[in-house]
């Protein structure tokens, strides 16, 4: 290994102790390959063991709580006990290699899919029409009512005592990406009058905290608990980096292991405010003063790209997505010297070339999502 990847591969100690081996981790990528069930496919199983094989944490896809918050055709499911089978062959493909493993566990919200979900049913902080994954029409969501916002508090940590019994190492709660606890912070989708309108962050803290109080229950002081969060929103009026400030500020008191930033770009600046022109990942570092590791992402393809981030951010764990995807041998290719052998861009001449399932194929072949393509489309 060229010795200048080596801090790439220095371990990393959590708050909880838990020591991961190296620097990489494993997004939660959207896969569309679990069964219509939401139980977990063999297919699945496989391209999980491949993706997390080298990395230090794997996180799995979004998993929905309820079945009112399935968000995802071939979406995984912990929101029942019948789940757990599956689970179980997942957590053990995960871990196989050494990879400490967790399931992101998540809402879809006002973005949950009507052709998914009981009764066509979706539910949002405040009614709003908007269309979600993949679909050609709008669609509408009610407003979820008081009683449900409690019931859904629950089933996150009911779905994470399930997590702590199929022999996961942890969870990352999705509070990302314009789906339910998203949603609550936002001043675009919450226009709430109540107690959960007027304090944005109510949700998502008695989220976190009904997650680590069942964590103290059924789990162990090694278990992994991580939020994810998204820094700034087009909407208007939407998230804010003022208002994601006012919300680090809140989880860092909490008994986290890391956050995790989404961004598409991992140098992205803020777009408006005070902080206009700033690299958002570095005010989110600068607000955490070092209480907690922080995991980047964004468009990250090479192996130079991947130090960079570290080096010139302070950022301590770097994110893989689509590149991972495309290359799940990227982390070992760096450690044996083979970092000129990355495969960087989407080949669709050749289906066998990026060891995807099928139906995540043919997403990436259709241009569902952005990344390096052969053909330059």
């Amino acid at each position: 290994m060229d010795k200048k990847f080596q801090p790439l591969f220095e371990k990393l100690k959590l708050p909880n102790q838990v020591v991961l081996d190296n620097r990489f981790v494993l997004a939660p990528l959207t896969h569309v390959s679990s069964n219509d069930d939401g139980t977990i496919s063999n297919e699945e199983v496989v391209y999980m063991e491949q993706r997390s094989k080298d990395v230090g944490l794997a996180i799995s896809a979004a998993s929905n709580v309820t079945d009112l918050g399935k968000a995802f055709p071939g979406q995984p499911s912990v929101a029942h006990d019948s789940n757990l089978e599956g689970l179980k062959r997942l957590a053990k493909a995960m871990k196989k290699n050494g990879a400490k493993a967790v399931v992101q566990i998540h809402h879809g919200g006002a973005q949950s899919l009507p052709n998914l979900t009981p009764n066509g049913d979706v539910a949002a902080p405040s009614p709003i029409s908007l269309k979600s994954f993949g679909e050609q029409e709008a669609h509408d969501a009610r407003e979820i009512t008081k009683e449900e916002i409690e019931s859904t508090i629950k089933a996150f940590g009911e779905a994470t005592r399930r997590v702590i019994e199929a022999g996961f190492d942890g969870v990352e709660i999705h509070g990302a990406n314009h789906y339910l606890i998203h949603q609550f912070v936002s001043p675009y989708y919450n226009r709430r009058n109540d107690e959960w309108g007027q304090d944005r962050y109510k949700f998502a803290t008695s989220v976190v905290d009904e997650v680590t109080d069942t964590v103290k229950q059924y789990g162990s002081k090694d278990f992994i608990v991580g939020y994810r969060f998204s820094p700034e929103e087009a909407e208007s009026p939407g998230i804010s980096m003022e208002i994601t400030k006012e919300l680090i500020e809140l989880l860092v008191e909490k008994p986290l292991d890391y956050l995790h930033v989404s961004l598409m770009d991992i140098h992205s600046q803020t777009r408006e405010g005070q902080y206009k022109g700033k690299e958002r990942i570095k005010l989110i570092l600068e607000w955490m003063n070092g209480r907690m590791p922080l995991i980047g992402i964004g468009s990250i393809f090479t192996a130079e790209q991947a130090i960079e981030a570290i080096e010139s951010t302070g950022v301590e764990l770097v994110a893989l997505g689509r590149e991972i995807l495309l290359d799940h041998n990227f982390v070992s290719k760096i450690k044996d010297g083979k970092e000129d052998e990355i495969l960087s861009q989407f080949d669709p001449q050749r289906a066998d070339k990026h060891h995807l399932p099928p139906k995540l194929w043919e997403q990436f072949n259709k241009g569902f999502y952005p990344l390096p393509r052969t053909d330059n489309k």
